[in-house]
C-alpha cells in the first residue's frame, strides 16, 4: 500500500473504482502491525548486542545423536572392546575416538550415569586405543575451556604417558547435555577443533616420526573421514567442537588455586602416584621434563604425529580476553606446535597487565553493547509512536460503518 494513501485515510483496491474508507478497525490491525515491527525491531537490536558480546547461546551447536533402538546389554569396558569392529569399519582407531563417544552416546538413554562413566573409561581419546581403567592409568589435568572462562581440572586415562603431552597441546574442554536413565545431566568433555574444516590437510604427505618413510593422515587416520566439511561420526559439544572423551570430574580440591601452581625444575617423578579426596591419580605435571624431551626428538613416542596433525588442522581458538580475567600468567589463542600446519601459539609477556587490559576491553565492550541496545529500543519506541500517531490522525469517513472494506 502507498504511504500516501494512508495518510489521505483513503485506500483503492483492485481495479474497482469505489473508495474504501480508513476506518477504526483498520487502524486497529495498523497499529498492531506496528506494534510488531518494534517488537521485532528491539528483538533484533538484543541479538545483534548479544551476538557482539559472544553470549549468543551455543547450545545449538551440540549435533544430535539419534538414540539406537537395539537394547545393548554391555556394561563393563570389556564389553565395549567386543564392539571394536563395528565401530571402527575402515581400518584401525588412531586418532578416532570420536567414534567410541558416539557408539555410547546414541545409547546414553539405556545406560545409568555410574554406567556410562565407567565404559568412558574404556578407551584413550588421544590414540583411540582401548583402555582398563585403573588409578595407574588415571591422570589429572587442568585443561582451558573453550569458552574462555577458565581451568579446569580432571581426569582423563591413557594408554601411555606421552598422550598427556598431546592432551596439554591441543585437548580443551566443554559441556554436552546427555539423556541417561536417571536423566539429563550436563557432562565435561574433552574436546579439539573440526579437522574437517581443512580436509585438504588429510591428504598432505609428511616423514614419519619412527623413520618409516613419508606417510599421510588418510593412511594413518583412516577412520578421520570427512564429508561435506562435517567429521563422519563425531559428535559435537555445546560450542561445536569434536568429542573424543569424557574430561572426568575431580575432587574440588584439586581445582582451588593452590592446586594449579606448578611444581618447581626438577620436582618431577613420572610413576608417582598422589591420592586426593580418595582418588588416586598421576599428576601431568609429573611429566613436564619428558614433554620437553620428546618434543626436542620430534615426538617419537606413543602416537608420534597422528593425533598431533589431526588436531593441528583446526585448533580450539580460547577468547584471550577471558583467558586474561581467569589469572593466567600466561594467555593462549591457541597452544600447539608451530612445526605443524595451522598451528599456532600466542603469549602475553604479561599476565597481570594483559588481565587489566582484557578487563578494560570487555568492559567497554559490554557498556557499549548496552548503550546500542537502548538506542535501538529508544528507536523502535519512537518509531511505533509515530505510526500509531499518524494512523490515529487519520480522517474517519462519517457514514460508514467500521467493518466496511
Amino acid at each position: 500500500v502507498d504511504c500516501r494513501q494512508l495518510e489521505t485515510g483513503i485506500l483503492h483496491v483492485g481495479a474497482g473504482p469505489r473508495p474504501v474508507r480508513w476506518t477504526r478497525t483498520h487502524t486497529h490491525m495498523a497499529a498492531q502491525r506496528a506494534l510488531l515491527a518494534a517488537v521485532l525491531l528491539v528483538v533484533a537490536a538484543g541479538r545483534g548486542a548479544a551476538a557482539a558480546s559472544g553470549q549468543v547461546s551455543t547450545s545449538r551447536l551440540a549435533n544430535e545423536v539419534p538414540q539406537v533402538r537395539a537394547v545393548w546389554q554391555g556394561s563393563e569396558v570389556t564389553d565395549l572392546f567386543k564392539e571394536y569392529n563395528n565401530i571402527f569399519r575402515h581400518g584401525n582407531r588412531n586418532a578416532a575416538s570420536h567414534l567410541w563417544v558416539h557408539f555410547l552416546l546414541e545409547r546414553s538413554e539405556q545406560m545409568t550415569n555410574t554406567r556410562l562413566l565407567n565404559l568412558f573409561g574404556g578407551f584413550c581419546a588421544v590414540s583411540g586405543s582401548p583402555v582398563r581403567p585403573s588409578d595407574f592409568n588415571r591422570y589429572k589435568l587442568t585443561l582451558d575451556r573453550v569458552d574462555g572462562s577458565g581451568k579446569v581440572a580432571g581426569f582423563m586415562h591413557y594408554c601411555c604417558w606421552p598422550c598427556v603431552c598431546d592432551t596439554q597441546d591441543f585437548i580443551r574442554v566443554d559441556t554436552r547435555r546427555v539423556a541417561t536413565s536417571d536423566g539429563e545431566k550436563t557432562y565435561n568433555f574433552a574436546v579439539i577443533g573440526n579437522p574437517c574444516d581443512h580436509e585438504e590437510e588429510l591428504s598432505k604427505p609428511f616423514q614419519d616420526a619412527f623413520g618409516r618413510g613419508m606417510s599421510m593422515l588418510r593412511r594413518d587416520a583412516p577412520e578421520v573421514r570427512c564429508k561435506d566439511g562435517v567429521l563422519e561420526g563425531a559428535p559435537l559439544s555445546d560450542h561445536g567442537y569434536v568429542i573424543i572423551g569424557l574430561f572426568f570430574d575431580a575432587p574440588a580440591a584439586l581445582n582451588a588455586p593452590t592446586a594449579l601452581a606448578v611444581a618447581g625444575p626438577g620436582a618431577e617423578q613420572p610413576g608417582r602416584m598422589t591420592e586426593v579426596g580418595g582418588v588416586k591419580f598421576q599428576d601431568e605435571k609429573e611429566y613436564e621434563a619428558m614433554c620437553e624431551d620428546r618434543k626436542r626428538n620430534g615426538y617419537n613416542s606413543g602416537m608420534g604425529e597422528i593425533f598431533r596433525r589431526v588436531a593441528s588442522i583446526s585448533p580450539v581458538q580460547i577468547p584471550p580476553a577471558l583467558s586474561a580475567i581467569a589469572g593466567a600468567s600466561e594467555v593462549y589463542v591457541s597452544s600447539c606446535d608451530s612445526s605443524l600446519p595451522g598451528s599456532c601459539k600466542e603469549a602475553l609477556p604479561d599476565g597481570q597487565a594483559a588481565a587489566k587490559r582484557a578487563t578494560g576491553r570487555l568492559v567497554w565492550s559490554e557498556a557499549s553493547n548496552m548503550i546500542m541496545l537502548v538506542i535501538a529500543c529508544g528507536l523502535a519506541g519512537a518509531f511505533a509512536a509515530v505510526v500509531c500517531a499518524r494512523i490515529l490522525a487519520a480522517p474517519q469517513s462519517p457514514g460508514h460503518k467500521d467493518d466496511e472494506l
